[in-house]
C-alpha cells in the first residue's frame, strides 16, 4: 500500500511511527516544515524560557530506524483524489491510501487589521518572532522621554483567554516580576500592564468552572487585568480598540482567540464543517472520498460523546491516528469492512499552566481536580513524557530546573537581518 501522510504534527507521527517498519506499506511523510514541532510550549519559547531547538525534533532522525518511511519537505498544493495524486511545489506523489493532518493554522475571521498587525503564535518561528518584537519594544521603551509615548511599549494585550492565553500571560507576567526589572532598570515596570481579553464570560471555558475561577484568580494575583466579555472590534497597530467602546494604546497584540483547519486544495466546499474542518466518518475517512483520510484537528467528527466535534487537542490527534492505523493494517491483510474499527475519544481530561507554581487540571474519570503547585508539577511531568527525544527533554527539564532555582533564562537575545544592506563584516 503506498501511503502518503501529509504533515508531521502530532496525528502524521504518530500514525507514520505506528506503522513504521510493518509489513505491506511503503510510506511518505510531507510537511513543509523537516521538524516536529511541540506546540504545548511555544509560548515559553516566545517569552524565552525555552529554547526552540529544545521543542523541535528533526523528523529525518525520528525515522532513521524504519525502512518502509521517506520524508519530503514540501507545500503540498492540491489533492486530486479522482487521480489518487498529492500535488506539492517539488513534484507529484501518487497513492493508495493518504491521510490529511495537516493541523489548524491562526483564525483572524476575516480582520485584514489584525492580520496585518496582530502576532499569532501557531509555530516555532512565529513563537520567535514575538520574543523578538516583546524585548524589542522594552528597547524602543528606553528611547520614550514621556508617559504617553512610553505606554504603547509598555502595555501588551492578549486576546483569547483558552490555555494558549492564560499560560502567555501568566508567563509574561513572570517576567515582568522577576526577569525584566534586571535587563532593563531605567523602565518603571509599575507602568507595564498586561491585558488578557476574553470573549466569554470565563477564561478556560472549556475546562471546570473551578478551573475557570482558580485561573483567573491565580492571573489576577500575578498582575494580568482580565477583562471578560471583551470582544475586539479593532487593532491598528497603535490602539486596541473594543466593541464597548473602550480603547488600549499598545504596539503589541498577542491573537490566541481563533484557529481553524489547514485544508488542503482540491477538497470540495461541501465537505468542510464550521472552523475550515474536514467532515469524516467514524473511521476518519473523509465523506464521499476513497481511500482518504482526515485527523487531528483538520478533522470534524461527530460521535455521540461528542456531537459537535471534538477539541482540537493534540490527545485526539493521537488516537486517531492510532484507529487509523488499526484501520489500514486490516485493509492491507484484506479483513472485512465490517472489522473496521470506529473512533470513540477516550478524553483523560485537560490542563493548564498559569504561572510559576499555578496550574490546574481536570480529569473526568475519576472526576477530579487539582490546582496550585501539584497541578503544576503534573503538567510538567506530562509535557516532558510527550516531548520527543531523550535529548530534547533532558535540556527541556535542565532548563525549567535552572529557571526555577534562578528565576531567569539566558535566552533574551534578538536577531535580526542588518537594514542597511550590509554585510557584518563590512560594518
Amino acid at each position: 500500500m503506498k501511503l502518503i501522510i501529509i504533515g508531521g504534527g502530532f496525528g502524521g507521527l504518530r500514525l507514520a511511527r505506528n506503522l513504521s517498519n510493518k509489513p505491506g506499506f511503503d510510506i511518505i511523510v510531507i510537511d513543509r516544515f523537516n521538524f516536529h514541532q511541540f506546540q504545548p510550549l511555544f509560548y515559553q519559547v516566545a517569552t524565552a524560557g525555552l529554547d526552540a531547538s529544545n521543542i523541535s525534533f528533526p523528523l529525518r532522525k525520528v525515522f532513521h530506524h524504519s525502512k518502509n518511511i521517506r520524508f519530503r519537505m514540501a507545500e503540498v498544493q492540491s489533492i486530486h483524489s479522482t487521480h489518487q495524486t498529492v500535488v506539492t511545489n517539488i513534484g507529484d506523489f501518487e497513492y493508495d491510501a493518504l491521510v490529511i493532518a495537516t493541523g489548524a493554522d491562526t483564525n483572524f475571521f476575516g480582520n485584514k487589521n489584525l492580520m496585518n498587525h496582530a502576532l499569532p503564535m501557531k509555530s516555532t518561528l512565529e513563537a520567535l518572532q514575538l520574543r523578538y518584537k516583546l524585548l524589542q519594544n522594552f528597547e524602543q521603551a528606553l528611547n520614550c522621554n514621556d508617559d504617553t509615548a512610553l505606554l504603547p511599549y509598555m502595555n501588551i494585550v492578549v486576546v483569547g483567554g483558552g490555555p494558549t492565553g492564560v499560560e502567555l500571560s501568566g508567563a509574561i507576567a513572570d517576567m515582568k516580576r522577576y526577569v525584566l526589572p534586571k535587563d532593563y532598570p531605567e523602565l518603571d515596570f509599575s507602568k507595564m500592564k498586561i491585558y488578557l481579553l476574553e470573549g466569554t464570560n470565563r477564561t478556560l471555558a472549556a475546562m471546570s468552572n473551578k478551573s475557570s475561577e482558580q485561573s483567573q484568580r491565580y492571573l489576577e494575583k500575578l498582575g494580568v487585568t482580565v477583562v471578560t466579555n471583551a470582544l475586539l472590534k479593532d487593532y491598528d497597530g497603535e490602539t486596541v480598540t473594543l466593541h464597548n467602546g473602550d480603547t488600549i494604546p499598545t504596539k503589541m497584540v498577542i491573537w490566541a482567540a481563533g484557529i481553524k483547519g489547514n485544508v488542503p486544495a482540491g477538497i470540495d466546499n461541501t465537505l468542510v464543517a464550521r472552523g475550515n474542518r474536514i467532515k469524516v466518518d467514524r473511521h476518519c475517512n473523509v465523506q464521499g472520498l476513497k481511500n482518504v483520510y482526515a485527523i487531528g484537528d483538520v478533522a470534524y467528527m461527530e460521535e455521540p460523546g461528542w456531537p459537535n466535534g471534538h477539541p482540537q487537542v493534540a490527545p485526539v490527534a493521537m488516537q486517531m491516528a492510532d484507529t487509523v492505523a488499526q484501520n489500514l493494517r486490516r485493509i492491507e491483510m484484506r479483513s472485512s469492512e465490517k472489522l473496521q474499527e470506529e473512533f470513540v475519544y477516550n478524553d483523560k481530561g485537560s490542563m493548564a499552566t498559569v504561572g510559576r507554581n499555578l496550574a490546574v487540571v481536570d480529569m473526568p474519570k475519576p472526576k477530579l481536580h487539582f490546582g496550585g503547585f501539584l497541578a503544576w508539577m503534573i503538567w510538567m511531568g506530562l509535557h516532558l513524557m510527550l516531548i520527543l527525544g531523550v535529548k530534547n527533554r533532558f535540556f527541556v527539564f535542565c532548563n525549567w530546573l535552572y529557571n526555577y532555582l534562578t528565576y531567569d533564562q539566558n535566552l533574551r537575545l534578538i536577531f535580526t537581518r542588518r537594514q542597511d544592506g550590509l554585510k557584518p563584516s563590512d560594518a
